[in-house]
């Protein structure tokens, strides 16, 4: 997971962005206006040197902590606060082809009625209009585009960020051990969304402009200097 990083003092690009995040938290569920958060998360593969040793009687288990690299896959997760849900999907690299299709898929499958859709993520390189332009025909690439608002939390600011919420629950629940191919890493993400989704896990996010503006004062800008 990502480290919390703390932004300078008087940062006047963060709490403007910050707040633009807040204000998209503000607004009721709207069924042909869903906001949705979108990150994404490196998984890597490691399969164990040895057989582990299961416990017998009168002998406890026994574990080789050498491990085998099988280099690293990206979990793509979206979700949607308010409904209470999750897409997930397992690729080999998280390129801007990569990104692009899975925002596509968002647009096509789990909002294809939707007018517009409100993507809150993170300003990460891949996370551009152009990628759609890189991936698709033109007309296709503007069809994708139009049909979404991208909202970018500010640098430092990837707590904003209620994927990754997601992300963290994802891992600490499913994925904090050894897994060694990519066909298991997808296994166990897809169960993992298949069952949060039919708990209907929402977030309730409860930091607002208000409190950002008292607990984060040292980040907004002196007018008076």
């Amino acid at each position: 997971m990502k480290g919390w990083v703390i932004p300078p003092e008087k940062n006047s690009e963060f709490v403007a962005n910050m707040e633009r995040v807040l204000d998209v938290y503000k607004r009721p569920y709207d069924l042909n206006n869903p906001v949705v958060c979108m990150d994404e998360s490196p998984k890597q593969l490691i399969a164990d040197g040895q057989t582990s040793l299961c416990m017998k009687p009168g002998q406890e288990a026994r574990v080789d902590y050498e491990y085998i690299r099988h280099g690293v896959v990206n979990i793509f997760m979206a979700n949607e606060p308010l409904r209470g849900k999750r897409f997930t999907e397992v690729t080999e690299f998280k390129t801007k082809k990569d990104w692009a299709l899975f925002i596509k898929r968002l647009a096509d499958t789990e909002y294809p009625k939707a007018k517009k859709i409100t993507l809150v993520m993170d300003n990460f390189k891949t996370h551009v209009a152009s990628a759609f332009y890189e991936t698709f025909e033109p007309k296709e690439a503007k069809r994708i585009w139009d049909r979404f608002e991208f909202i970018y939390t500010p640098k430092h600011g990837s707590w904003l960020n209620m994927a990754e919420i997601e992300l963290h629950v994802l891992n600490g629940q499913c994925l904090n051990r050894h897994i060694s191919t990519i066909k298991e890493v997808t296994e166990e993400v897809n169960s993992w969304q298949h069952k949060r989704n039919n708990k209907n896990r929402k977030i309730n996010w409860q930091f607002t402009t208000k409190d950002a503006r008292i607990k984060l004062k040292k980040l907004y800008p002196s007018i008076h200097d």
